[in-house]
């Protein structure tokens, strides 16, 4: 009985781990046989430039330039002078690195392995990338022969060793993104895997690096297979208990177990699904819009965060008309940082689209940054904004998903020196003091800031995986719509097929059954060379 019902969850285990290995129709770029080769390092003069190869004649392309009929020890780097295989004319002295790999893809439904990191070695390390997917037995970072070649960065170098290449038989320059799409294809990295990669590429603030190596890491990919396995068990056990429900063998809580097991599963979803969008404002960056009344200081402020002058700033009311916008890194969070014109009424046509404009932009923000003038609380524009820009956001539930504000008041060094506070104690509203002009609160501004993003974002250095993709949100939506169809009183037949479906979605996450339209997109994003 128990050796069937082993079949039936082999059967049902096969489909989730058809990830990696697919193969191209056609002759076109991703076809697999070709050899490409490509410029890997930056461009531009440097001191060492990385050109390397992948593909079956990486090997013929290493001893044409080498002018050698043995490659060097795999992986082992072997000082070798470089020739052009037509002429014979020397192009450069360089480090030689040949790397053997697995050979062609291998069928898709064969189950994936893939090899651990030995200690010490953290793959989501860039420097170390290549390294340790080429350290790991008869591998490289592709799965395919390959070839590094780390020559002198002159321009004039690069350009003669690049032709060299392409005179050798069968090689052809690579398309962008090709080497990391053949890895992906050879399953040494699942699709989460390639776009935290991407990430990593594109990083432009410390909290996005930390997030894409934990992405790189697999710690998303392993999240998804671990919900996989209980979608697979839970399969396996209604099918068994469909075709075997009157044997005495088989145990009276299995369906219990299942149901059990796939509720458990729903809470998870609906945890990661329900995280306010965190990881993609994480990746494409949290906007933040600095609003309040006219002359308040809010483009000084603005100036002050980016460090640059973004903002024209003058003691003359409405000088910002128009929304102006800059990319920032506040506290290792990319920002989208937004001045927007003093709120007020009564004013001319051009000012009146500026305040629209405002208005309008603080809808879209994440976070916004209240500016009043400190000596000036009393005025009636800053009452104004206290009761309706202000007062409702403080209304709204701690719990709530709502926008956060952090309420400045700018102008500090313009208070009696004696009691600074005095004069703010009886706004009875949270709120930071800061002086533009001195600098004063800029630190605590900066830690308060932190914090924030870090609620706004999420902090990528502890906690489950976060989604940097709307890609990722659609596949477990869509996972959890489908278990939403599971009712085992209902009919079991109707329960395994929502079963099914809601592992399917979780196989088209990880890199199972995607359209090429979708891995085309993905790969675009990648540079030449990588």
């Amino acid at each position: 009985m128990w050796r069937r019902l082993s079949v039936l969850a082999t059967r049902a285990a096969r489909a989730p781990r058809r990830l990696c290995a697919r193969r191209s129709s056609g002759a076109g770029p991703w076809a697999p046989g070709s050899t490409i080769f490509a410029l890997s390092s930056g461009q531009g003069r440097c001191a060492i430039a990385v050109i390397r190869t992948s593909g079956p004649a990486s090997g013929l392309a290493l001893s044409s330039l080498t002018a050698s009929r043995e490659p060097p020890p795999a992986r082992s780097a072997c000082l070798r002078l470089l020739r052009h295989p037509r002429s014979g004319e020397p192009l450069d002295r360089a480090l030689v690195l040949w790397f053997p790999g697995e050979g062609p893809i291998q069928d898709p439904t064969a189950p994936v392995t893939r090899s651990q990191p030995p200690p010490g070695l953290r793959p989501g390390h860039a420097h170390c990338l290549t390294l340790f997917f080429a350290v790991q037995g008869p591998q490289s970072f592709t799965g395919e022969d390959c070839v590094e070649l780390h020559v002198h960065g002159g321009p004039a170098v690069v350009s003669g060793v690049l032709q060299a290449l392409g005179s050798v038989p069968g090689l052809r320059p690579a398309e962008a993104g090709e080497f990391t799409r053949r890895a992906f294809a050879h399953g040494k990295l699942s699709l989460t895997e390639v776009e935290g990669l991407a990430d990593l590429i594109h990083a432009e603030t410390e909290a996005q690096r930390r997030q894409a190596l934990r992405q790189l890491d697999g710690e998303l990919g392993q999240l998804c297979r671990g919900w996989a396995e209980t979608l697979t068990k839970a399969l396996a056990h209604v099918e068994a208990y469909i075709d075997f429900g009157e044997d005495d063998n088989l145990e009276e809580d299995v369906l219990e177990q299942a149901d059990k097991d796939v509720r458990a599963l729903e809470a998870a979803l609906g945890s990661h699904l329900r995280d306010a969008r965190r990881g993609q404002r994480l990746r494409s960056g949290a906007h933040i819009v600095v609003t309040g009344p006219p002359n308040a200081g809010k483009s000084s402020l603005v100036n002050l965060l980016s460090r640059k002058p973004v903002s024209i700033v003058s003691p003359e009311p409405g000088t910002t008309r128009d929304v102006l916008e800059t990319s920032v890194d506040l506290a290792g969070f990319p920002v989208l940082l937004s001045d927007t014109a003093g709120l007020r009424e009564g004013v001319g046509a051009v000012e009146q689209e500026g305040v629209r404009r405002a208005h309008q932009r603080l809808e879209q923000a994440d976070l916004i940054l209240g500016v009043l003038d400190a000596s000036d609380l009393a005025s009636p524009s800053s009452r104004s904004f206290l009761d309706t820009v202000v007062a409702p956001l403080v209304a709204q539930s701690p719990d709530s998903c709502g926008q956060r504000l952090l309420l400045l008041l700018n102008k500090s060094d313009l208070l009696p020196a004696s009691t600074p506070d005095g004069a703010t104690a009886l706004l009875g509203v949270p709120h930071l003091l800061l002086s533009c002009r001195t600098g004063a609160g800029l630190d605590g501004l900066l830690q308060a800031l932190k914090t924030e993003l870090a609620a706004v974002c999420g902090d990528p250095s502890t906690g489950p995986p976060l989604l940097t993709r709307a890609r990722h949100q659609h596949h477990l939506q869509s996972c959890l719509d489908a278990l939403s169809h599971y009712q085992l009183a209902t009919d079991l037949a109707l329960a395994a097929e929502a079963l099914r479906l809601a592992r399917r979605h979780l196989s088209h996450l990880t890199g199972g059954g995607g359209t090429e339209e979708v891995l085309d997109l993905i790969f675009r994003d990648f540079c030449v060379g990588k």
